[in-house]
């Protein structure tokens, strides 16, 4: 790889070990920016904040695509009420399934039966699939894709980054003291494959008193501020825990979500 490598592989004619390592682009697709969501442990509510960056994104009037490389634990296609949504193939490709506004969606659960079987795969198939749903996926004309990584530092998540030209990473963490560490370790992965880090997201942050406005921290203390400054990481927002957000998440609702904070988060987001 060249030290001047920009990493944008699409318009670059060396031949180098990053190169090698991605998969091709759907040839009726044009994806002009790849942003993983990901998190060093799960259950910090990493497919929310990638679903509200989508939605986003959406609102401003770009074309934006989700797809959920979370394999083995899909939440997508529920979160945007696409869940049992039947798949359509030219017999070449895969068509994604549509939002109501129009944001395209490929999940694993919408290729499933039925939502509740297990993904029980190995590794390399895990892997295998969403090189797949990078490349026969026909998603078109996509102005930004928002990619649900697995959760960890793994084989998976170590796919994606080799897989797909991906532009950034947004890290998602939780309030607690573990944090500091967890989030070393994705910081640290980015660095190792050169991908760069348009900031950080602590979720779950407090839950706000719905009469007097009163934050509460249940989770304790942030220590987001000492946990950015220690990796040099942009702080995106301290997002609160919302039961509104649950609750159209559930219903497949997310898309009409607002909320003061999201206007905050907005602001800042509008620049990727």
């Amino acid at each position: 790889m060249s030290n001047e490598c920009n990493h944008d592989c699409g318009s670059c004619q060396e031949e180098c070990d990053e190169r090698s390592f991605l998969a091709p682009m759907n040839a009726h697709s044009s994806v002009k920016k790849v942003i993983g969501i990901v998190s060093g442990k799960g259950g910090v509510g990493k497919s929310s904040i990638t679903s509200l960056l989508a939605v986003l994104k959406q609102r401003e009037g770009k074309k934006v695509a989700v797809l959920d490389g979370d394999i083995t634990g899909p939440s997508i296609g529920t979160t945007f009420g696409v869940e049992g949504v039947e798949l359509y193939s030219n017999g070449q490709e895969i068509i994604p399934a549509k939002t109501q506004y129009g944001t395209k969606i490929i999940s694993t659960n919408l290729l499933l039966d039925h939502p509740e079987d297990p993904v029980v795969w190995r590794g390399p198939i895990l892997a295998g699939m969403i090189k797949q749903f990078w490349s026969d996926v026909q998603w078109g004309d996509v102005d930004y894709m928002f990619v649900d990584m697995p959760p960890g530092t793994g084989d998976v998540p170590l796919t994606v980054f080799q897989s797909l030209p991906m532009d950034g990473i947004v890290i998602v963490t939780s309030p607690q003291e573990l944090v500091g560490m967890i989030v070393g370790k994705a910081v640290n992965m980015a660095k190792k494959m050169n991908i760069p880090i348009l900031g950080i997201v602590e979720n779950m942050s407090y839950v706000e008193c719905p009469d007097c406005g009163h934050k509460i921290f249940v989770f304790g203390k942030s220590h987001l501020e000492e946990v950015a400054e220690k990796y040099d990481l942009k702080i995106l927002g301290h997002l609160p825990l919302d039961s509104e957000l649950a609750k159209l998440c559930d219903m497949g609702m997310i898309e009409d979500y607002s909320s003061e904070w999201l206007d905050e988060f907005n602001e800042i987001v509008k620049e990727f």
